[in-house]
């Protein structure tokens, strides 16, 4: 099992801290999230929210550095860890802006790039960058192929039901193919996942039995798919303490990557100054690396 640690909601510096601290300390990657903005007003309901409302639980002041910009500033200072969006609204930009700046950061992060997509749920977005938002999953499923195609380096075209690509080159080109993964718990995304895409990702944590139950239904819908053979990854963000014996039975289930975000269990308050908080928090992510990473190698 590979982990994960999910570093969104947080200032950059202390992104860049927790990143060469799971470098440093044997974690497998990060995990990176992805928003253009934060609209004053917001009348979208957010997908997992527990308010009322519908609204996000997260402040409207909150972070959200582009995660292509941030994986190519991470990767120059790391040189292990992957870099897994979750999610990446990819259907909220154009097709080409999408295939530039990823191939581009797959390319000067050496192949480190796990690119997580989703079609979101946030309309303001999609509004203010012209993009259709009622036909967005239908685009995704166009544009992961369409990916694929403008990555595979040399003259290249496409044409698809919603992106129509003369040939042309697109340089640089990643030396690798960049792993594709579906995000979402609809029945669409899983669609997805399991016919266009290299993993799955669960996009809202699960309580135990309810993340068994997703990773049974995945490997169904794999075997449905004919793909039982594949090499198809899995990640899993799941609402327990940390736990060796869970983390042994998610793998035995099937799960190939665990999200975690250790420095959540620091114990802080918002009156100590931003270096106690950090070294607070990367005492955590030590201690869970020592605990938890290294025993389930």
């Amino acid at each position: 099992m590979r982990f994960h640690q999910a570093i969104q909601f947080l200032p950059l510096e202390t992104i860049r801290a927790l990143t060469l601290a799971s470098d440093q300390m044997g974690y497998d990657g990060v995990y990176l999230s992805d928003h253009l903005f934060n609209p004053r007003v917001l009348e979208s309901k957010y997908t997992y929210s527990t308010a009322p409302d519908g609204a996000p639980f997260w402040e409207k002041e909150t972070e959200w550095p582009d995660p292509m910009c941030l994986v190519s500033s991470l990767s120059a200072v790391t040189t292990t860890v992957t870099f897994t969006t979750g999610i990446y609204i990819a259907p909220v930009r154009d097709l080409i802006t999408v295939a530039k700046s990823v191939g581009t950061a797959a390319v000067l992060s050496d192949n480190r790039v796990r690119l997580g997509v989703g079609v979101g749920w946030c309309k303001e977005e999609y509004l203010q960058t012209g993009q259709g938002f009622h036909d967005r999953g239908k685009r995704l499923d166009d544009m992961i192929p369409a990916l694929r195609a403008l990555w595979s380096g040399g003259w290249v075209e496409y044409h698809g039901a919603h992106y129509d690509v003369p040939e042309c080159q697109m340089n640089p080109a990643p030396t690798q193919a960049i792993p594709i993964l579906g995000g979402g718990d609809s029945v669409p995304a899983l669609r997805r996942a399991v016919t266009l895409c290299d993993g799955w990702i669960n996009t809202g944590a699960a309580f135990p039995d309810d993340a068994f139950d997703q990773v049974e239904l995945v490997r169904k819908s794999l075997h449905e798919a004919g793909r039982d053979g594949d090499d198809f990854a899995i990640y899993l963000a799941v609402k327990a303490f940390p736990d060796l014996d869970l983390y042994r039975r998610l793998e035995d289930a099937g799960v190939t990557d665990l999200l975690c975000a250790p420095w959540m269990l620091a114990e802080v308050d918002e009156s100590d100054s931003p270096e106690k908080m950090l070294d607070a928090r990367l005492a955590e992510v030590e201690k869970y690396a020592e605990e938890y990473v290294t025993k389930m190698r």
